[in-house]
């Protein structure tokens, strides 16, 4: 067993997800956190100097993915890695047939502990650095053969200890919500996901969905009704009873989509 406290770094480009994590760590006695990078190029960089034993890097960072930080490494400065991400089924898919460590947000302390656990076992092998290597790039290859360009087809969403997997079909919109989404159906239900709308747009249909401002997407299918609003932008209604108010640069967008024959 390793005789020193296990010196972990953080990466993490929302500041709220980094806090959290910390909280999280500190709670851990033997382990003792050592720098934190807001992107990728950071996270490289704070790797490189600091040497950390065990790296959490987010999957999606600026700059740099949390794979193409630790690809961007040479072996004898590979850290242990865990990669946060939300879910992600060809990410989780990846890892999972490769033995890569993953946590998924919002990030349970009983899995965390499981993974400094597991990186402390690890430690105690000579060939550590060259056997994390191998999985690491042996997961990137599978992660980027997957059909990263697929549209997803259901979202999963986590209430209490059970995924719920909502069909995207039936998702009438998405609202950000501060660092959350909130999900509403076609029939008025609601769920609430911890995920970024930027990263869950690249994953819906854009024949079937479009984005009505910043923090706005809807499913085209369920619009009932287009009221134009001054200004150039309009009122936009869902079969569920929902309105939304498009911002003037989208309103093109929409105008587009919706107002061809």
């Amino acid at each position: 067993m390793m005789g020193h406290k296990l010196r972990v770094l953080i990466a993490d480009d929302e500041r709220p997800s980094r806090e959290y994590l910390k909280r999280l760590l500190n709670e851990i006695q033997e382990v003792e956190i050592i720098g934190e990078a807001e992107n990728g190029g950071e996270a490289l960089e704070l790797i490189e100097s600091l040497k950390p034993d065990l790296a959490l890097l987010d999957l999606q960072m600026p700059v740099l993915s949390g794979i193409e930080v630790v690809r961007g490494l040479r072996k004898t400065q590979m850290p242990l890695t865990a990669f946060v991400t939300a879910f992600d089924e060809y990410a989780v898919q990846a890892f999972e047939l490769n033995a890569v460590d993953y946590l998924l947000k919002p990030v349970e302390k009983s899995r965390l502990l499981d993974t400094i656990s597991r990186a402390k076992d690890r430690l105690e092998n000579d060939d550590w650095r060259s056997s994390e290597s191998a999985r690491i790039n042996s997961a990137a290859e599978t992660y980027a053969a997957s059909a990263r360009n697929e549209p997803i087809e259901r979202i999963p969403v986590r209430k209490k200890d059970d995924i719920f997997l909502i069909p995207v079909a039936d998702v009438a919109s998405v609202i950000a919500d501060g660092e959350l989404l909130q999900i509403t159906t076609n029939d008025a239900r609601r769920y609430v996901i911890n995920f970024r709308l930027k990263d869950l747009e690249t994953r819906l249909d854009e024949a079937k969905f479009v984005r009505l401002s910043r923090g706005a997407i809807v499913n085209l299918n369920s619009i009932s009704k287009v009221s134009p609003m001054p200004g150039g932008t309009y009122s936009v209604c869902l079969q569920n009873g929902q309105e939304i108010e498009s911002s003037r640069l989208q309103s093109k967008i929409l105008r587009s989509k919706l107002f061809k024959l």
